[in-house]
């Protein structure tokens, strides 16, 4: 193997792997830690001075929560230069949101302030600013004021947002997981694509129109 081309490629893997470690917002101790490794042999990994071998680089992307896949993909983006909306910006719009789900809420129970205000004990002020989004609502008051209003916590959950979406895709991986070994195979191979565009066609039509193709597969067989 040529030797200049496999430092090149030591330290492109090099790269991926720092940006990833830093994207996880984790030190190299922690990755020395992880590894049973010196700091300096994480060090020497970022920098391409130091070949990493597989079982590494995958117990590496499970720590650093990235797809293996990342670090032998020519054309990956750094993942630490995708923007990220401060904390503080998804948590405000967070509580702003909260508070257009309450007062809706509010409204279709044919409920005023006042009578949240009573639930809690507060004064109805405190719940104008949840309501506007200017307050955090605490949990367990949002527990009650849920009851109350006869919705699930799950109502006021982030839906389409940053966190929503991670959620969305923990939530999809866990029902994943739960399938059958065989039907978690057939799912994530590409050449079945076709066959699982398919059946989600299929779910999305009405039922006589199922039937109305079950019949014509039938009339073909005999």
């Amino acid at each position: 193997m040529d030797k200049e081309a496999a430092a090149l490629r030591n330290r492109m893997i090099g790269v991926l792997l720092r940006d990833a470690r830093v994207r996880a917002g984790r030190t190299k101790q922690e990755c020395a830690n992880w590894l049973g490794v010196p700091v300096s042999t994480i060090t020497a990994y970022e920098e391409g001075r130091k070949p990493v071998s597989l079982p590494e680089l995958e117990a590496l992307a499970f720590f650093l929560d990235v797809p293996v896949q990342h670090f032998w993909d020519f054309n990956a983006p750094l993942l630490s230069e995708e923007p990220s909306p401060p904390v503080q910006e998804i948590l405000a719009l967070r509580h702003r949101v909260i508070g257009a789900l309450l007062q809706q809420a509010r409204k279709e129970a044919g409920k005023s302030r006042k009578d949240l205000a009573q639930l809690l004990g507060c004064s109805v002020r405190r719940i104008a600013a949840y309501e506007q989004g200017e307050q955090p609502i605490p949990m367990v008051e949002l527990e009650a004021l849920a009851a109350a209003l006869n919705r699930p916590i799950e109502y006021f959950l982030d839906s389409s947002g940053l966190i929503g979406k991670w959620e969305a895709e923990q939530r999809a991986f866990r029902v994943f997981r739960q399938l059958p070994p065989e039907i978690q195979e057939f799912v994530s191979r590409p050449i079945n694509r076709s066959y699982l565009e398919v059946a989600m066609k299929l779910a999305e039509m009405p039922a006589g129109a199922l039937r109305q193709i079950a019949e014509g597969l039938l009339e073909i067989t005999y």
